[in-house]
């Protein structure tokens, strides 16, 4: 099977398209996935940088990938949750697994996977999970009753948009920090109130929480004493202060909480945003891209053979 690759660490040129063993048979609890669509997320960068070189057991040449959309292709023994031919969702968390998307075929425990969206396409359904997982898990621990105030750093982004939208879900004053230019974003996905700058959202201030998705430490300046910040961004902490202590969220795998989101997507709760879409053989393009940001919604890969529709939503 064809899958993206990488040799060694570094710049985004070192992923390329290669010839791989295929996915193995399905064993006790697994299922085989013929491959829609994947998705780029920040801890492929990582990982694909050598920043989490010291986090690893994965061995070189690697694929990379947490995310996955495709149609069951085979079912190992006591897998019953789907069939041959089912459409799902997935994530794998590649850095601790081993088990990287970036291919035609991924072998998988079933408990990981969920049915895809029925109101949204196949191949869209891949921007749904590690994202949406990453903010679904830490607001499910927020003691934050309605009415509560969160603030979203990043609201525009891929984990931001859900945040956005999971806070008005659950009745929190939700507000979002962002650029100039995508106040009016934020707004269409949920922000009440919409800053531009720390300082801005400091001074409107003293919010329950501080929900951190871009790395911007100084954002704890807008907690109220007491209050929370939440971080996905574990390389950027800001120190405790005023009886305030970062808390790191880390995204984990679920396949149970995977399939309430997709319920969120069918029931029209929650928008799946997806900005570019590239063939496999263009994989180190498009993580150029991605790096380089502004991109609004989520950057897919898909393997080569069908990418009729590559570079658009």
């Amino acid at each position: 099977m064809r899958a993206v690759i990488m040799n060694t660490f570094g710049s985004p040129d070192v992923l390329h398209e290669s010839e791989v063993p295929d996915a193995p048979a399905p064993g006790p609890g697994q299922v085989t996935v013929r491959i829609e669509a994947v998705s780029v997320n920040p801890v492929d960068n990582q990982v694909r940088s050598g920043s989490k070189g010291d986090e690893l057991t994965v061995p070189l040449p690697m694929i990379l990938g947490w995310d996955l959309s495709g149609r069951v292709e085979a079912t190992g023994p006591g897998a019953d949750r789907f069939a041959v031919g089912d459409p799902v969702v997935g994530m794998s968390a590649q850095a601790g697994t081993g088990l990287g998307t970036w291919a035609e075929r991924v072998t998988i425990g079933e408990d990981l996977l969920a049915p895809a969206p029925h109101s949204l396409g196949l191949r869209e359904a891949a921007a749904l999970p590690l994202a949406a997982l990453s903010v679904y898990q830490p607001f499910a621990r927020l003691p934050l009753p309605p009415g509560g105030t969160i603030l979203v750093t990043g609201g525009v982004g891929a984990l931001g948009g859900y945040a956005l939208q999971l806070a008005r879900l659950r009745g929190w004053h939700a507000a979002a920090l962002v650029r100039a230019k995508d106040t009016d974003l934020a707004r269409e996905l949920g922000a009440q109130e919409v800053h531009t700058s720390v300082e801005e959202a400091r001074r409107a201030g003293g919010y329950d929480v501080v929900f951190e998705t871009a790395g911007i430490p100084d954002a704890i300046k807008a907690v109220k004493d007491g209050g929370r910040l939440v971080t996905v961004v574990p390389t950027v902490v800001p120190p405790a202060e005023r009886g305030i202590t970062p808390e790191i969220s880390f995204v984990e795998q679920d396949g149970r909480a995977l399939e309430a989101l997709v319920g969120l997507v069918d029931s029209k709760d929650l928008t799946v945003r997806v900005g570019t879409v590239h063939p496999f053989a263009r994989a180190a393009e498009a993580v150029r891209a991605f790096e380089n940001g502004g991109i609004r919604g989520k950057v897919l890969l898909v393997p080569t053979a069908h990418d009729g529709t590559a570079d658009r939503p």
